[in-house]
């Protein structure tokens, strides 16, 4: 097999320490060598360590995407100028029965050196920052959902049913009577007639639904909960505004985003933090959409399909995604909700969102390439796609319910 990086570098990585096998290629009676070295993981060691590989006149440095303790390894020996790929422990797996800590890197070195790896996307460090920004007001987001599941929760207990009335009940009506149930107002007529605008129409409902035994526990429970919700959203429009600041470079790809159909400007912003809206590194749009975990597996043996099972991807892109896919299915006249209609119907709901988020990254792949605006093919694409199948479908609808059809052309109106 042929030997792409005669010097060539493992490094397998736990909190404290990294286990580095630098593998040098034989020449003629020469056999190969493989050293394995200790190193600790606090930035000292590790830029002793960079100092040992670029002595040792390494080509190629090869780490597993161990947790997130590769991270300094990777940064501060990128910094220096060294090769430095990271790999999906996926790909690197090594053989059943020799697992240890020097075999892995004994084994990501012997990988690495016959090109039989491929580089995990890494994106620079403005896109990294960004990335950390999106994900932390994700995570924020949901802790906030978490905790108003809570105080539903809490009001269940105290048979106070304003879930099953609002939509939304930490909305402006829905605050205004928990703080008077906090307070200590009882009385559901009073409660029901603090409601807000389209509210005033349900206070009968209110009415019956703010009636329950809401005693002294639940007021400190949900005064409790109403202050962490308050803390969360906070937190989530200070990301918001830095957010703001940190996605300024990239603000012309947003626009471009935001135009197709179910992109928010969250999910955009999202979309360009996980990819760094740089489509050169992705040769093709297939290529983005299986690294995002949106195409169908391949395996096949025999002549017998196995799986066409998605392959996992990206979760924080994954999870945008599902939501302008929802999204876009729910919208009128629209390319995506055609799409969806015509596969819901033979394939299931969710693998019809699956290919709607396929074809949205296709899009955003050709969008950002290109630097155009999305153009919609309108939900009637598939029909004028293959107009006889349309027509014949039409046709045997309407012979089922018995009726005899006969088809002229129509006439230009004057």
């Amino acid at each position: 097999m042929e030997v792409m990086h005669p010097r060539c570098a493992g490094i397998d990585i736990s909190k404290k320490d990294a286990k580095v096998c630098i593998r040098v290629q034989g020449r003629g009676a020469r056999a190969t060598a493989s050293t394995v070295t200790t190193w600790g993981a606090m930035t000292g060691q590790i830029l002793d360590l960079k100092e040992h590989l670029l002595k040792e006149r390494v080509s190629l440095v090869v780490m597993e995407a161990t947790s997130d303790y590769w991270r300094p390894f990777y940064y501060l020996l990128e910094d220096e100028g060294l090769n430095v790929i990271l790999v999906n422990a996926r790909d690197a797996r090594n053989v059943p029965g020799r697992k240890t800590d020097v075999s892995d890197a004994a084994w990501l070195a012997d990988l690495g050196a016959h090109g039989l790896v491929r580089a995990s996307f890494v994106p620079p460090p403005p896109i990294r920052e960004l990335r950390d920004l999106t994900r932390a007001r994700t995570v924020i987001t949901r802790e906030r959902t978490r905790e108003i599941q809570r105080l539903e929760k809490l009001l269940k207990d105290a048979c106070i049913k304003l879930s099953s009335v609002a939509s939304d009940i930490t909305g402006v009506s829905g605050r205004l009577m928990l703080q008077a149930l906090i307070e200590g107002q009882e009385d559901p007529a009073v409660l029901a007639d603090l409601a807000q605008r389209r509210m005033r129409s349900k206070i009968p409902e209110l009415t019956d639904a703010l009636t329950g035994r809401f005693g002294s526990h639940h007021r400190y429970m949900a005064k409790l909960y109403l202050h962490r919700i308050d803390a969360h959203t906070a937190d989530i429009e200070d990301l918001g505004a830095r957010i703001e600041e940190a996605i300024a470079p990239f603000r012309f790809a947003r626009e471009l985003l935001i135009s197709i159909p179910g992109f928010s400007t969250t999910v955009a912003e999202i979309f360009i933090a996980e990819t760094g809206a740089d489509m050169t590194v992705f040769p093709t749009a297939g290529h983005l959409a299986s690294w995002a975990g949106t195409s169908p597996g391949s395996n096949e043996s025999a002549g017998r399909v196995k799986s066409t099972k998605t392959r996992p991807g990206n979760r924080y892109l994954k999870g945008a995604l599902g939501i302008a896919a929802l999204s876009a299915a729910r919208s009128k006249n629209t390319y995506f909700s055609a799409k969806y209609s015509r596969l819901a119907a033979r394939r299931g709901p969710s693998k019809a969102l699956v290919a709607v988020e396929h074809a949205m990254l296709t899009a955003a792949w050709h969008m950002l390439t290109t630097g155009e605006l999305y153009k919609d093919p309108g939900a009637d694409y598939f029909r004028l796609q293959a107009p006889a199948k349309t027509k014949a479908r039409a046709i045997g609808q309407l012979e089922s319910l018995g009726y005899q059809v006969t088809l002229a052309p129509l006439q230009p109106t004057g």
